[in-house]
């Protein structure tokens, strides 16, 4: 059995629990990769995990709080590699409490004594000025994005690369992976921006503000509710969909089916109006201006286990209530 080790190597608690763990593996004949959470970035080029994930590595344990989670979990992507999170964090809504000991709670992993809870992801296709858009016909849409949630990409050229996550990685990567949310926001200029809001092909509304989250029941917690989106349980598959400071008395919040394409549509905004996305509130760069991005849910959920949880509703009531 091989095990990934990600630690928050800016928490000292965490980094100290990280060798007392892998001293626990050695002893039970388990081998192991650590990696430290600062060196994963969004374009999913972190050598050592990738060559763990390409080698089968059974099960990723996180030492940190939900922000290490989320890095870890866009770097596994759709491979299905099980996260046992391990809260040294402050939140912790991803996480199991360290309170049992890493000890306890990984001997309860490794003997089956968890519960795998699936989570459902996010796709984000992201279209840039000048580029060719797949999405604009049926018969092109199948072609890049396969049949039956086949995974594709488009982009500016050929120079990209997939990890063994299953997404591209590159200056030219134009999909990408989240677990919370995807938040379109005005960019550095701070000049509100314009965009259209479209969901499985109909054409909701124009709209003027601060921006778009998009995001998953797991991140209805996070961005979405501080923008007045829903508390949604996590094991509704859906999209929520929250415009973000709307120049409008007649916007809220959209909850979606699960097989629903979100389209943010930024060709029409003027420059210097310019958007920028953020991925599990990771900076997500393009070398040209974004004229749409497409949302939907992803083909393969992400696993995460559970070690003697309290229920959503408990967890939630302590925290918002």
């Amino acid at each position: 059995m091989h095990i990934v080790i990600v630690r928050n190597n800016s928490n000292s608690p965490a980094v100290d629990a990280s060798l007392l763990l892998a001293t626990y593996l050695a002893t039970q004949g388990a081998g192991f990769t650590l990696v430290n959470s600062s060196d994963l970035s969004w374009r999913c080029d972190h050598d050592a995990l990738n060559d763990a994930l390409a080698a089968d590595v059974q099960m990723a344990v996180v030492l940190g709080g939900d922000g290490t989670i989320l890095r870890t979990a866009r770097q596994i992507g759709t491979s299905g590699v099980p996260i046992l999170g391990i809260n040294f964090g402050r939140l912790g809504f991803l996480a199991n409490s360290s309170e049992e000991g890493v000890v306890s709670i990984m001997a309860a992993a490794l003997s089956g004594d968890v519960v795998a809870e699936q989570r459902t992801n996010l796709r984000i296709d992201v279209v840039c000025e000048g580029e060719s858009d797949p999405w604009a016909d049926d018969e092109q849409a199948s072609s890049a994005f396969g049949d039956e949630g086949e995974e594709g990409t488009f982009t500016v050229d050929d120079e990209v690369a997939c990890t063994p996550s299953g997404f591209p990685c590159g200056p030219q990567a134009r999909t990408f992976f989240a677990l919370n949310e995807l938040a379109v926001t005005r960019g550095a200029n701070g000049r509100i921006i314009d965009f259209g809001l479209d969901i499985a092909g109909a054409h909701v509304a124009n709209m003027r503000g601060d921006g778009l989250v998009v995001a998953t029941a797991t991140g209805s917690t996070a961005y979405a509710l501080s923008a007045g989106g829903p508390l949604v349980s996590p094991g509704f598959s859906g999209l929520v969909v929250v415009p973000l400071a709307p120049h409008t008395l007649h916007s809220r919040a959209i909850v979606t089916a699960s097989s629903d394409v979100v389209e943010m549509d930024l060709s029409d905004n003027r420059d210097p109006r310019d958007a920028t996305l953020f991925a599990d509130g990771e900076l997500v760069q393009f070398d040209r201006a974004v004229r749409r991005v497409y949302v939907r849910r992803g083909d393969v959920p992400t696993t995460l286990l559970r070690y003697q949880h309290e229920g959503f509703y408990e967890h939630a009531a302590k925290v918002f209530f």
